[in-house]
Parts: structure tokens; C-alpha cells; sequence
């Protein structure tokens, strides 16, 4: 298996779309004002084809192997998250949907906003790719700290995240469900 990483574009919303829901699940709810999975997931959709946007495709890379994404990385630095917060913010408040995005990572950090790789290519290093590519692209943009978010209740990642080089540095709450944020320290 051949698996390569490149920068996503707009064309492949379609395909990215049901990894973030998958990844983040019912917080997806909340980020896009929308009830049903058919409206989450387009609206998702139009979110990566957007550009000022945590999910958007300028900040997206994906996992291929033969044209078929299989994995992706959400990537951007903690400041430029609490901007597009309160793009998104003004952006569900003209749908008339009131909510307070919450700051997911510190301003001095490179973020992992949004990992997963799809469900029928799982086991096979893809996931393990995409970290390390996270942490190359940290480096090169000049950040020595690479951080995440995890679920309390997702053991089996926080320790893939430990085994990696991730410690946890603290809790953390994004839309009022608990995580750990943990941080790679890179040389």
C-alpha cells in the first residue's frame, strides 16, 4: 500500500465531510447548526469548500492511496483557531443558531484540529502518517509544541497520542464535553 499526503482542495469536500462527522461526532451538530446527518454532512461539506474556516480545505490534508482518501489532518496554528472561531460564530448567528465556540488550543501551539482515517483503512499506519506529517508541517511553519485534543473516553488514542510523544497538560472542555489536551514537545 501506497499512501501519500497532499494539501486537500475544494473537490474533495465530499469525501472529507463524513471523516471529520465521524471524528468529532456530535460536536458536528453544534458547529453546524443542523440536526440530521444528511444536513451535517453537507453542511460540513460547504464548510471545507469555504476558506476562513477551521474545516476549510486550505487547512485539510489527506491521506490517497490510488485518487481514494482514506485519512485526513485538520492543521492550523492556536491563533489563527480563535479567528476562525468567531467566523464560524458570526456564521451560525446568520442561521440564527446562537453559540460560543470554544478556544481549542494555546496561541504558541501548532493544532491537530480534526484526525481520521475511514473506517475500511484503519490498522494500517494511515493514522500514524498523518501524525507524523502534522508534526512536519509544525516544524517547518517554526512551532516547537504540536497539541491536541482527545476525548476522556477515548483511551485507545490518548495512548497511540503517549506512545507518540504526546502528554497530556491539562483538561480541557470543547462545547461542554471533556477532553485532554496534550502536547508534543518538538525539538
Amino acid at each position: 500500500m501506497t499512501i501519500s499526503i497532499r494539501q486537500a482542495t475544494a473537490h474533495d469536500a465530499a469525501a472529507i465531510a463524513p471523516l471529520i462527522y465521524d471524528a468529532i461526532g456530535d460536536i458536528a451538530h453544534r458547529l453546524t447548526g443542523e440536526n440530521d446527518e444528511a444536513n451535517v454532512l453537507s453542511t460540513l461539506e460547504t464548510l471545507v469548500r469555504g476558506q476562513e474556516n477551521r474545516h476549510s480545505y486550505k487547512n485539510t490534508f489527506v491521506a490517497i492511496e490510488n485518487d481514494n482518501i482514506l485519512g485526513i489532518v485538520v492543521l492550523y496554528n492556536g491563533q489563527e483557531g480563535a479567528t476562525f472561531d468567531r467566523v464560524l460564530e458570526k456564521w451560525l448567528a446568520a442561521k440564527n443558531v446562537q453559540t460560543s465556540i470554544d478556544v481549542e488550543a494555546h496561541a504558541d501551539e501548532y493544532y491537530i484540529d480534526t484526525i481520521c482515517v475511514a473506517a475500511t483503512a484503519r490498522g494500517k499506519g494511515i493514522g500514524t502518517k498523518l501524525l507524523a506529517f502534522a508534526e512536519q508541517v509544525a516544524r517547518e511553519k517554526g512551532y516547537d509544541k504540536l497539541s491536541l485534543n482527545v476525548e476522556t473516553a477515548k483511551l485507545d488514542a490518548r495512548r497511540l497520542y503517549e506512545r507518540i510523544g504526546f502528554t497530556v497538560t491539562g483538561p480541557w472542555t470543547i462545547i461542554d464535553e471533556p477532553f485532554h489536551h496534550m502536547v508534543k514537545q518538538l525539538d
